[in-house]
């Protein structure tokens, strides 16, 4: 076994919610919980729809601003107030790009169709990936088997020779029923714990 490169997902990993009260808050006030809040603004069809391609990221705030019968300056607060304790890992992230010296390097996201513009202008770190698959672009969505091997296709390696990390056991899951090494993410510890084992005993 000779691994070759290092697959990551982006939100629960790389990028992740750092305290959930100002969720909770703002779930409370709208008479639901945060998972039916998360559940709005993540999932649902039109959040599914998005994250495949479907349907626009524009075309999905608008979804959920008719669902909660907002204006556009109260959805903008609303989501304001939803995503303000998401934080990137910088320390991860150099990690990242520490890999990406020696292996080759993919995001590997389900995302809607402003992610890739988000990287760039936002947050600038699409240098250290050599790819980054995101599912809105490519009309599939993990835990899809046919999104891990249009990864691997990309990256230019076989399935034994990638490993993927993502926090969610059903993409881990995924990942290992096409062949792939897989880490479920916990902390960012123990995943530099984990992926040194497995690449040094590569």
């Amino acid at each position: 076994m000779f691994i070759k490169a290092v697959i990551f997902d982006l939100g629960g990993v790389l990028l992740r919610t750092s305290d959930f009260a100002p969720r909770e808050h703002l779930a409370a006030s709208l008479n639901m919980d945060r998972h039916e809040l998360e559940e709005l603004i993540f999932g649902g069809d039109s959040g599914g729809k998005a994250q495949n391609g479907e349907i626009s990221t524009e075309q999905h705030w608008e979804n959920v601003r008719h669902q909660l019968g907002f204006t556009h300056q109260d959805l903008k607060a609303m989501l304001a107030k939803f995503f303000y304790t998401d934080e990137l890992d910088m320390e991860l992230l150099d990690y990242v790009r520490n890999l990406h010296k020696t292996y080759k390097t993919a995001l590997l996201s389900n995302a809607t169709d402003d992610l890739r513009q988000r990287i760039a202008e936002q947050w600038h770190f699409e240098y250290a990936f050599d790819v980054m698959v995101i599912s809105a672009e490519v009309g599939m969505v993990k835990p899809d088997p046919k999104i891990f091997l249009l990864a691997l296709q990309m990256l230019g390696v076989s399935a034994d020779e990638a490993v993927f990390v993502d926090d969610f056991q059903r993409n881990v899951e995924a990942a290992r029923s096409v062949g792939m090494h897989a880490i479920r993410f916990q902390n960012p510890q123990q995943i530099r714990d984990e992926l040194k084992m497995l690449l040094d005993g590569a």
